[in-house]
């Protein structure tokens, strides 16, 4: 990735051929771009339109960029692993239910990734966004093919909830770490306002996810992670009780 100018990312790689977006990103696309060091717990959030695709990569125009706090994000560290893939030979599943393997890896997961996009307009006030949700294993709860998240205190801007209030469709990622496997979502949110989700400690609201189609894509990634510990306020949120 390079920078040319405060207003232009550009970025020299694209989604492999297996990638359900691969085909979307197109020029004069809304795209929501996040960039995060799991070893630092750093983290920034890029959202523009696609201004050029070549054979090797895209151009981005940036309309709105803004550092995010650290909050939820585990600590993680980068190990060799096979780097000279780009994901284009691994295995894709499509899938419209919710299998046990499937539901075993989210009910597991401690991070996922949203992607959300605000009304349909031009401008900085409009566009795709992409963020990070963090927790403790058991976090997300998995109910067929519903999915209900616990909303924890951020950094009150709200950017995703209200882009889910304002266009429900969206989608979420969970990477298995060790494996580089993939597990992308489409699907419709539904954020609950009533009130702080009492069942859910650290919990200010809820918002539920109910599935429309899926891929599971093994060892996609080219990277792997190894844990190296939770964030501070991620150890003080609850998870859901085991219904037996």
């Amino acid at each position: 990735m390079q920078s040319p100018d405060p207003e232009t990312l550009c970025i020299d790689a694209l989604p492999d051929v297996g990638d359900p977006a691969a085909d979307a990103l197109l020029p004069d696309r809304s795209v929501g771009i996040l960039g995060i060091d799991f070893s630092t717990r750093r983290r920034n959030r890029a959202n523009g339109r696609i201004v050029g695709r070549h054979a090797h990569g895209i151009r981005v125009a940036v309309d709105q960029s803004f550092g995010n706090c650290p909050q939820y994000i585990q600590l993680r560290t980068l190990e060799n692993g096979p780097r000279a893939g780009t994901g284009a030979s691994a295995d894709v599943e499509t899938f419209e239910q919710l299998d046990g393997k499937a539901q075993a890896a989210i009910a597991r997961a401690d991070t996922f990734f949203v992607a959300s996009c605000s009304r349909a307009g031009v401008g900085a006030a409009f566009g795709a966004d992409i963020s990070h949700r963090g927790g403790r294993p058991g976090f997300v709860r998995v109910d067929g093919n519903m999915l209900t998240i616990p909303d924890f205190r951020g950094n009150r801007y709200f950017n995703t909830l209200g882009n889910l209030i304002a266009e429900p469709r969206a989608s979420l990622l969970f990477v298995e770490f060790e494996t580089g496997s993939l597990i992308q979502l489409q699907g419709v949110a539904q954020v609950d306002w009533s009130g702080p989700a009492e069942e859910f400690r650290g919990a200010e609201r809820l918002w539920r996810f109910h599935i429309t189609q899926g891929w599971r894509r093994n060892a996609a990634l080219p990277l792997r992670w190894s844990f190296s510990e939770y964030s501070p306020v991620t150890l003080r949120t609850g998870v859901w009780p085991v219904i037996s």
